[in-house]
């Protein structure tokens, strides 16, 4: 079994609750290298910009989220999708103001709302760096293999079981759960 968890909680109480399991922090602040690299933070490059982006690539799934992000004051971030840091990929309200949607691609017109973003851009961006980063899909395959034998527990920020909670942040956690067990949107 799979299992997702907000990385905040203390460690001994997944331990607790998941005596047998192995733990894996996969955000970008994780100790492992390999988990590392299921982070959407991950500078993997060459990913394919989602929507009207004409063959564009950029190094890792936040830099295209980030990149694609409208604001009030502040249209899409080229600069975003060639951050290979981990680091300042974040776009804020505090610096752009309100949120318009996301730009469905490069040289879109198209503004999609948070939802349609998450489903149009981010999840596909996502899937790809899964089926198509070669040392992504080794790790994918090693969970999916540790799995049958014993509980997995993911870390993530975020938490959105199914990813269905329009007003919360996609869990990528929960995005490889889901691709693990083929459900993935």
């Amino acid at each position: 079994m799979i299992v997702v968890a907000n990385k905040k909680r203390k460690i001994e109480k997944l331990k607790e609750e998941y005596p047998e399991a192995i733990i894996l922090d996969i955000t970008s602040s994780s100790t492992s290298k390999s988990c590392q690299k299921l982070s959407p933070f991950y500078p993997h490059r060459n990913i394919p910009i989602p929507g009207d982006s004409r063959g564009m690539t950029a190094f890792s799934v936040e830099g295209i989220w980030q990149g694609l992000k409208v604001f009030e004051n502040a249209g899409i971030d080229m600069q975003s999708f060639r951050n290979d840091t981990m680091k300042d990929i974040k776009r804020t309200v505090r610096k752009f103001g309100r949120p318009l949607g996301h730009q469905y691609g490069v040289y879109s017109k198209d503004l999609l709302n948070y939802l349609d973003a998450k489903r149009l851009i981010y999840a596909p961006a996502y899937k790809y760096v899964l089926e198509n980063v070669p040392e992504v899909k080794a790790i994918i395959e090693k969970i999916r293999l540790k799995a049958q034998e014993c509980d997995i527990v993911l870390l993530d920020y975020n938490t959105n079981p199914e990813n269905r909670e329009a007003s919360k942040p996609l869990s990528h956690a929960e995005l490889v759960k889901m691709y693990i067990e083929g459900r993935y949107p």
